[in-house]
């Protein structure tokens, strides 16, 4: 038995409290080298001549590890627990506290060979909001979503056209009322939550250079409209999800301004990580000009970085999060750039959002593994791009086996706690990556294909305006053309259509229940998810038909049990 490869750590993502007197508890082996991994466990204050035992499931295999877990019971809210484990080889061993000892009795009754869990506090529980796993979100991009008012389009508005190419100042007139005037549509479509990209007011089309917070972008509306458009929603069941970048402001800001005139006398130069004045003059280094005089996000000039850790700032912007919650009744903000704002102004993010509203949704946008965001403290879920990323490697890119991919994304499930997992906003394209059907290379089937791979996954899905049109576009600002409202009722808005209704029908299971992630003999994708219902899904990712012998709830290119390339067949058992 690989000793090195026996992994567990308790309170974090491998030991997380699930109700008051349950504990979910994962371990970790070389991958085929364990036979069994059974958990003995009892109170801290009992003998462990008390203990219980369950065997551990394998939930999955990883690229290099078998993933085994488990649910233990505590009835007094606290717990000690140790892993028996049994190799291929016959080697038999306990892995506790204190390390890997032979299994025997004495070992087993040493306190020092078992985890502990001290008490099941209900504050430091990880709790994620039970609406988002019923949830299929619509992000919009409001200045090409829909132009509802003419007499606020900018000056230069190009005319709507879905064919064009936008450039990166261009303009087309999109705003709330466009967004007002089709809540009807949304609804059509299935969708109930609604993600915002920035409504405030700002320099861009796109908005991400913030001149004020508290004020909708006169572009979009105002602050009556924007209320009935959230007040419009949330009578149609929708959830409302604003766009936030706390990272910095742009620099036609007040705040900026000021600095920009008043050099160190401002009373905003604190605010900023400046390196010295004026800071008239940018040195962008990657164009080898030197060090800039003040730091930015991405050596954007225009986005001079805020400094979080500055009480000012702090209380600044938590009077923006907390206004847009008070009195607009937003039920979620998606964090820009969240990896690069410091940790404790998160924590004091979150417990300012979540004391008006305790089921607020939380999303960072973090490209990366966000162990450190999701402790249940900072914030509910991120941007999942790690996770669908790689779904791309595969169905598109061809860069990964169907195998390798169920490794990749099974070892990306265990980083997080399960109620993470079911809360992080899944999507296979936005405002900053090219669209699905681009990235497709124009294959409609390939892209629903793998948009339902990614609706039958953990995690709430996320869908880019436009994509139930079929619409196409490369890397920003190209993925970011006007609406194509033609492509209304064409068959692939009705399919998309079939697969919003089929997700949130069965959303207690596909949003909340245990998955499993394998590959079959024949090279089949196999996804089951267990909850209130069962599901099985078969994707076909080779070149050639293969038969199934199931019934179908939902499928693409599935006749007489034959599942051929590029299909799908999902089944449902009650």
């Amino acid at each position: 038995m690989q000793l090195a490869a026996l992994r567990h750590r308790t309170e974090s993502e491998d030991c997380f409290v699930i109700s008051p007197h349950h504990v979910r508890v994962r371990f970790h082996t070389a991958k085929n080298d364990v036979k069994k991994v059974i958990a003995h466990y009892t109170d801290n204050y009992m003998s462990t001549s008390t203990d219980k035992t369950i065997k551990l499931e394998k939930v999955g295999e990883g690229q290099v590890e078998d993933h085994w877990a488990a649910t233990l019971r505590a009835p007094y809210r606290r717990i000690k627990y140790t892993f028996e484990v049994i190799g291929e080889d016959g080697s038999h061993k306990i892995v506790g506290d204190r390390g890997v000892y032979d299994f025997n009795e004495k070992n087993l009754a040493s306190d020092g060979s078992y985890f502990k869990v001290p008490y099941f506090h209900k504050i430091d529980m990880d709790v994620t909001p039970d609406w988002v796993k019923h949830t299929v979100w619509y992000q919009i991009f409001p200045e090409r979503f829909a132009n509802g008012d003419k007499s606020n389009d900018p000056k230069g508005t190009k005319l709507w056209n879905p064919n064009d190419h936008p450039g990166r100042e261009d303009y087309y007139g999109g705003d709330l009322q466009g967004v007002l005037d089709h809540l009807d549509y949304l609804q059509e479509l299935g969708v109930n939550g609604l993600y915002f990209c920035p409504v405030f007011k700002a320099s861009s089309n796109h908005k991400y250079d913030t001149i004020d917070y508290l004020q909708i972008d006169p572009d979009f509306g105002d602050k009556a409209l924007f209320a009935k458009v959230v007040n419009e929603a949330h009578k149609r069941g929708m959830k409302v999800m604003l766009d936030a970048v706390f990272n910095h402001l742009g620099d036609q800001s007040m705040q900026w301004q000021d600095v920009v005139r008043n050099g160190k006398k401002s009373r905003f130069a604190k605010w900023f990580h400046i390196k010295h004045f004026p800071v008239t003059t940018f040195n962008d280094p990657t164009k080898g000009e030197g060090d800039p005089a003040y730091e930015t996000f991405a050596f954007e000039k225009h986005m001079p970085k805020l400094d979080t850790a500055n009480p000012e700032v702090q209380d600044f912007l938590l009077e923006i999060a907390t206004y847009w919650v008070k009195y607009f009744d937003i039920d979620a903000w998606r964090l820009d750039v969240a990896n690069e704002v410091d940790h404790h102004f998160w924590r004091r993010f979150h417990d300012a959002v979540t004391a008006i509203k305790p089921d607020f949704y939380i999303v960072g946008e973090i490209w990366h593994n966000a162990r450190p965001w999701l402790n249940g403290d900072e914030f509910t879920g991120v941007m999942n791009y790690p996770y669908t990323l790689q779904i791309e490697e595969h169905f598109f890119q061809k860069t990964q086996t169907a195998k390798e991919l169920t490794e990749h994304l099974t070892d990306q499930l265990m980083m997080y706690r399960d109620m993470n997992n079911q809360a992080m906003l899944d999507m296979l394209d936005s405002h900053d990556t090219a669209r699905l059907l681009t990235v497709a290379h124009g294959d409609k089937k390939l892209a629903l294909q793998a948009l339902t791979f990614m609706f039958v996954q953990t995690g709430s899905p996320c869908i880019y305006y436009g994509t139930e049109m079929g619409m196409t576009g490369s890397e920003d600002p190209d993925c970011r053309k006007p609406m194509d409202w033609s492509k209304k009722d064409s068959p692939i808005w009705k399919k998309v259509h079939a697969l919003i209704e089929f997700r949130l029908k069965y959303a207690t299971t596909l949003g909340k229940g245990k998955i499993k992630l394998t590959t079959t003999p024949e090279g089949l994708i196999k996804v089951e998810r267990q909850g209130q219902d069962q599901i099985t899904a078969y994707f076909n990712t080779t070149s050639h038909s293969v038969k199934v012998d199931t019934q179908s709830n939902l499928s693409q290119n599935y006749e007489n049990g034959q599942l051929k390339a590029k299909g799908f067949v999902i089944t449902v058992k009650h």
